[in-house]
Order: C-alpha cells, then sequence, then structure tokens
C-alpha cells in the first residue's frame, strides 16, 4: 500500500527516517514552514529556510522515491514578534510561484495572544489575495480548543475564504467537529506526546467518517517519528476496515486537498469517494492475517 505523510518537518529528519518512509510505501510528503527549535533573529534566516524547504528538501526525498511539496508562511509561535514577521511576509509572494509550494501553512495560534492573531489575519489575507491554499496550525493541549474557535470564526469571517481549500490540523476529539460542521478539510496528528496517539486517531475516523480528514506524523525535533502514519494505518486495518477504505484515508485525502493547487503531481486512486459505513466495522479485537 502506499502512503501520504500530509504533514512531516523533513528538515529536522534523518537519512534513516527517509529509508524507513520509502521501505514502508511513503510515495509523497508535504512540509509547512514552522519553528526551528529557537527563534530567528532576523528575516534572512527565513530566506534561507525557505530555499531549503523548495530546493534543498525535495531533492533529498527525490532520492528515495518522495515527491516532496512545501509551505511557506512565518509560523504561529515567532509570530509573536510582529516586526520580524512582517519582514517575512513580505518575502513569500515572489516565492508563491515556485513549482514545489502548495499554499500557506502552517499558521494559526499558539498561545492565543493578541500579536498572533494579528499576524494570523495578514497571513490569511495573503492567502485570499494570491488565491493559495491554507493549511492551519492550531494551539497544543489547554489553549486549542479556545484558539481552534478564533482561529474558524476568523476564516469564516473573510468572504473570500473557501472552506474546502483549508485544512485545519492538530484536530482532537474536542475541536473536529467545529472544523468539519463548517466546511473545513481536518488533519489528525498522531504525535502521542501532545496530539492523538493511533488508537485515538482511529477512534475519530470511525467518529466522524473519513471524508476531509488526512492522518499525518508532523514529525520534527520532538518526540515523534514516521512510523507513526503506518502504525495509525495498522490499527485501522487491525480493526476490520478494508485496505481500500485505508486508501482513502492515508493516501487519496491528501491528495485530493494538494490537488486542488494544482501542483501535486499524484492523483488519488479512487476517483470517488468511499465512507466508513457503520456496518463495515468489525470487532476491535479481530485481528487479520
Amino acid at each position: 500500500m502506499k502512503y501520504i505523510d500530509p504533514h512531516i518537518h523533513c528538515v529536522s529528519r534523518t537519512t534513516d527516517d527517509y529509508q524507513y518512509m520509502a521501505r514502508c510505501g511513503v510515495v509523497g510528503v508535504s512540509e509547512p514552514a514552522f519553528w526551528a527549535g529557537f527563534d530567528r533573529s532576523s528575516a534572512a534566516s527565513f530566506s534561507d529556510y525557505f530555499r531549503q524547504l523548495l530546493d534543498v528538501e525535495p531533492t533529498r526525498a527525490a532520492r528515495y522515491g518522495i515527491v516532496h511539496r512545501s509551505w511557506l508562511c512565518i509560523n504561529a509561535k515567532e509570530a509573536e514578534n510582529v516586526e520580524l514577521s512582517r519582514e517575512v511576509i513580505k518575502l513569500i509572494p515572489p516565492l508563491l510561484d515556485h513549482p514545489h509550494v502548495l499554499g500557506i501553512g502552517e499558521i494559526g495560534l499558539n498561545k492565543n495572544t493578541r500579536n498572533e492573531i494579528q499576524i494570523f489575519e495578514e497571513q490569511v489575507d495573503l492567502a485570499a489575495r494570491y488565491d493559495q491554499l491554507i493549511l492551519i496550525h492550531t494551539p497544543h493541549l489547554v489553549d486549542k480548543h479556545k484558539g481552534t474557535s478564533i482561529i474558524t470564526s476568523i476564516l469564516k469571517n473573510d468572504q473570500r475564504i473557501r472552506p474546502e481549500r483549508v485544512l485545519i490540523d492538530h484536530c482532537e476529539e474536542h475541536t473536529i467537529r467545529t472544523a468539519r460542521e463548517a466546511g473545513f478539510w481536518a488533519g489528525l496528528t498522531v504525535y502521542p506526546v501532545t496530539k492523538v496517539t493511533p488508537q485515538r486517531a482511529v477512534d475519530i475516523l470511525e467518529t466522524f467518517g473519513p471524508e476531509m480528514i488526512c492522518v499525518n506524523s508532523a514529525s520534527d525535533w520532538g518526540e515523534s517519528s514516521p512510523s507513526m502514519l503506518t502504525d495509525t494505518c495498522l490499527e485501522f486495518r487491525r480493526r476490520g476496515h478494508e485496505e481500500a477504505e485505508a486508501i482513502e484515508v492515508f493516501h487519496d485525502n491528501p491528495c485530493r486537498f494538494f490537488g486542488q493547487s494544482g501542483r501535486w503531481p499524484i492523483l488519488a486512486v479512487s476517483g470517488e469517494k468511499r465512507v466508513i459505513h457503520e456496518g463495515s466495522r468489525r470487532n476491535t479485537n479481530k485481528k487479520r492475517d
């Protein structure tokens, strides 16, 4: 089976990770711009980082037969510095014609501060003016519900934003309904320390159905791993879901969302959307041969 990891920070991963992904069948990845593990001191640092995302990392991924595409932004954590953020935002428009750019992301909120909200709104405006897809970062842990509500409210109030061109990432049990009911795509991040486990991710898929949901590892500098994507698929299959259903979730859904950019070369295996019906669920203790 082939996989897409819709959210992974390859700049922080090793050659061993690329080899693992290739052996497991990962054929494409999407890498959002994010925090480097420290606050950068100048826009020039971001200029170099964007070059790494758009030129260096795709070449590295290609050695393992993996398609690599990227997103551009200033991340929610460093958005607290408004002056720096605006300098970085000025760097982005000339890069939006690059063939490896999928859109603006991952933008959003970290601690739900006034500065973060201001820069989020400015980057949403950038995406709207240049007709870009949007990838959203929602806050961690106790700040998540409030932050997700603020984010979705801002997006819904901007009439230029089409919900089907926005993915609200890092959703959990208490926030996914907010994203889905507003018509946005939802992302489940399998990052057990601060987000969901493989078991919780599959619980959510079974509760809400697979349509417009993408599952990712968001592997970065922290305690994370590309194996979380394949582990979640194994849990999904262990519960009795057919391979065709797994393909829909772990390959086709990301291809459908990214395909709207015109720069994602991998097509969905199935042209028609499938739904996980109640009757297709199996005994969770039953193992497949």
